[in-house]
Formats: structure tokens, sequence, C-alpha cells
């Protein structure tokens, strides 16, 4: 029987083994640890036979149980879905004035419309629907087309200058190049731009009024407020779609520059129109 060999500095006695002079010392794990490796061990074998864990070619096991956390969180999906198809076939049902007068359905038409705002509008008028040079801002009290609910959904349904749809709202500004001498469009230019603001030139200003009334009133107005019903915006607002100052104006007139807005009805279908319209309808701007 070979003799025991105890380290000189630790006191502890060594297993035997030695590599270029430095020995193993034998400190084996407490039993306590071992007994839970074991369990732990047991533990595994067991889940492996309860559960689904061990993967197939193109399954797993299935396991004693049958259990599956994607087939719970797929139930779970199914039941929201269902419960959802009910309030959306009741937005499909019926008209926004209705869906707007049901706190329950209201709510829920919101929390809809937001979602496909972000996927589908965010784009162009902003995350928060505050708009951007050429696309309107959709939290204020200024609309084109009218801010009710009605023209809300006529204007999302339908779109603006979308030639796909023979029920978009369709209305152009001419070029006045052909119509107007320069210094005329330096004229009324000067003239809106005073509507709201202080004149580069005020004889400018001054000569553009009645060039406005003989070329622009029709549409805008004679007090140039502007007409929902030809898409004409108010001029004395403050509040500028393209861009501000007298030459963004002259530009303005002399080639004027039309946006587009697609029709969404034939793409996202008339509950996620209405959806769409109680939403921005709800952001504070809607009349």
């Amino acid at each position: 029987m070979s003799e025991k060999q105890i380290d000189e500095v630790s006191g502890v006695e060594t297993t035997g083994h030695e590599w270029d002079g430095i020995r193993e010392l034998n400190n084996p794990m407490p039993r306590w640890w071992v007994w839970t490796f074991y369990a732990t061990i047991l533990w595994a074998v067991g889940y492996a036979i309860a559960y689904p864990a061990i993967p197939m070619i193109t399954s797993a096991t299935k396991g004693y149980f049958g259990y599956s956390t994607r087939a719970e969180l797929q139930q779970d999906l199914n039941q929201a879905k269902a419960s959802q198809m009910k309030l959306t076939d009741l937005v499909a049902a019926k008209t926004v004035q209705e869906i707007a007068s049901d706190p329950a359905l209201r709510e829920f038409a919101i929390a809809g419309g937001a979602s496909a705002f972000k996927v589908n509008c965010a784009t162009c008028h902003g995350s928060g629907a505050s708009g951007g040079p050429g696309f309107p801002n959709l939290n204020d009290d200024d609309w084109l087309w009218g801010g009710d609910l009605d023209a809300i959904q006529t204007t999302i349904a339908h779109g603006v200058r979308f030639e796909s749809d023979s029920e978009t709202h369709a209305s152009e500004m001419p070029a006045f190049t052909d119509v107007l001498e320069p210094i005329q469009m330096r004229q009324v230019a000067a003239y809106v731009w005073g509507l709201t603001n202080k004149p580069s030139n005020p004889a400018l200003a001054e000569a553009g009024k009645q060039v406005f009334a003989d070329n622009c009133a029709a549409c805008h107005g004679e007090d140039a407020k502007g007409k929902m019903e030809m898409g004409a915006p108010d001029l004395v607002d403050a509040i500028w779609l393209k861009s501000r100052g007298e030459d963004a104006i002259f530009r303005q007139v002399a080639s004027p520059k039309h946006g587009v807005m697609p029709a969404w009805a034939g793409r996202l279908g008339d509950a996620t129109v209405k959806e769409l319209t109680i939403f921005v309808h709800s952001l504070g701007g809607g009349t």
C-alpha cells in the first residue's frame, strides 16, 4: 500500500498525480453539492420524459403530458383574434358616427387605427401625425377637404388626385405663367404673404390685391379663407403646406406643386379605413 502524500504548504492529501513537479490536491466537492448535481440529472431526465424536449428530424418528442408553450401561446392568440374579430365585425357594420358614439368601440377603433397609421401613414404624415413640407399636419384644425368624420373617411378611402380611384378628390391649381406677367405674380405673392405677415414691399402687396381678386378668389374665396369643396387652402391662417415666404408663394403661383395621396379603401378594407378615420379624428383637429 503506497504511503499517503501530504502537501507541505496546505497540509492536504494529494491524489498522487504529478505534472512537472506540481502535485494535485485531493479536495473532493462537498457531498451536498454532489447530490444536488445528481438531482439535476434526474430532473433533466424526468423533464425530457414529461415534456417535449428531444429534437427529432422533423419534430420533437411530445412528452408524457403533451404540453407545449407554443401551443399555449397560439391558443391565446387565437382567442385574442376571435375577440378582436367580433369588434372588427362591429366596426365594419357600423357607420363612423355610430362607432364614435360607442365608447368601447371607439376605443378599439382608435387603437386599431393608431396601429394602421404607423404602418401605412406615418411615412408621409410623421409618427406623430404632425406632417411636414407638402404633407398636412393632422393634429391641427386646418383641413383641405374637411375635418368631420365623413370627410376624413372619404379622403382616406379615395385619396387625393389618385388616378386609379374615380371618387378621389381632384383639384389642381393651374400654373399662371401663361396668364400673369412675372410682376403680377410677384404682386399677388406679396399680397398673400401680407395677409399674415409683413410684405417686403407694401406697394406690391396693394397691387396684388386686385390680381388676387381677378385670378385666385374663385377658388380661395374673396376673403382668402379657402374652399374645402375644392381643396383650396385657407391663406389667412398662417399655416403653409408647401413652404413659407414670398418667394415660395411666387414659385407656387408660377409652377404649382400637387401632392398625391393614395386611396386606401382597396388596400386596407372598409373596417381599417373606419378605424383610421376615428383615430385621425381623435387627434384633436377633427371637427
